[in-house]
């Protein structure tokens, strides 16, 4: 006998529904059993175009690099960053401390 599945409710922002399932199980919502793999070849991830102003000697070595590798200097430089991202330690948190926060904020006489 199947299990009953639950009704999933309507999100009206992406935030809502990421907060609702990382607090519920999906199988109480989907029969998984009936899923099927899916490919989008198409599919690519969002970007954000932004602006990198770069030494020019640097970017003419990055450029020279790409050209050896054979790919656009730009995807070279995504994928340095990209490697740079997963092999660094998590962030910490630096809170300035009090007396820098006062001289910041202190009046010059």
């Amino acid at each position: 006998m199947k299990k009953k599945l639950k009704t999933i409710p309507t999100f009206k922002t992406e935030t809502e529904e990421r907060v609702f399932w990382e607090s519920h199980d999906s199988t109480e919502y989907l029969d998984w059993s009936q899923a099927k793999n899916m490919r989008f070849p198409n599919m690519k991830p969002s970007t954000q175009a932004i602006s990198l102003r770069l030494p020019l000697s640097l970017l003419e070595k990055i450029k020279v690099e790409a050209n050896r590798r054979d790919v656009p200097y730009q995807s070279l430089i995504k994928i340095w960053l990209g490697e740079k991202a997963e092999a660094s330690p998590p962030a910490r948190t630096i809170r300035p401390s009090h007396s820098i926060a006062r001289r910041t904020h202190s009046t010059v006489s």
